[in-house]
């Protein structure tokens, strides 16, 4: 397990598949678990294809667990899965495999789920807004959780920002667009 703490929440991630009666879990204001079944019998087993995410706020005392996330994340076709969190709205991002949430922990309640088709890859904040690199997709969501853009993309593919404007190369094809507004609108 790996454990960052941030503007006043402690994220732990791991691969570690918690029990159903995990007291860590069942204390939490939210547990939730996708696709992922333990066998009879097996406990706290590392499985590399479990994403485990917990996430404490530190403001109560002691650390209130707010959500506690079991997820599968078939590495076919995608990354490492990976999480990101906007500290000033309380918004957290997951994406593991093909599935995608967002979570507001103000509540805390799951916002959303979305798919990234053939493999999620990666979250990058840019100011005020969250980018999604997946296999096959590059998209955009504002800073509280509101997906404002998306873009199919094919391998080989890669961007980046400079100055607001979103540089893409697909298939040595280059294009650029507003990150704000995206590639379809002007």
């Amino acid at each position: 397990m790996i454990q960052v703490a941030l503007a006043g929440y402690t994220l732990v991630l791991g691969e570690r598949l918690p029990d159903e009666d995990d007291p860590d879990c069942t204390h939490a204001a939210l547990a939730e678990r996708f696709d992922v079944a333990a066998s009879p019998g097996q406990r706290h087993t590392s499985a590399p294809n479990v994403l485990h995410v917990q996430v404490r706020h530190h403001t109560v005392w002691p650390e209130w667990l707010l959500l506690c996330v079991a997820l599968r994340c078939d590495r076919e076709g995608g990354g490492d899965p990976g999480a990101l969190l906007v500290p000033e709205t309380g918004l957290l991002f997951i994406g593991a495999g093909e599935r995608l949430l967002a979570y507001d922990l103000h509540g805390p309640r799951r916002l959303w789920e979305d798919q990234a088709d053939m493999g999620f890859h990666a979250w990058q904040r840019q100011g005020d807004w969250v980018l999604m690199a997946s296999e096959l997709d590059l998209a955009a969501w504002d800073i509280r959780g509101v997906k404002c853009w998306s873009r199919f993309v094919e391998p080989p593919w890669s961007y980046r920002v400079e100055d607001g404007t979103v540089h893409l190369d697909v298939m040595g094809t280059l294009s650029s667009f507003p990150l704000a507004s995206g590639p379809n609108r002007p």
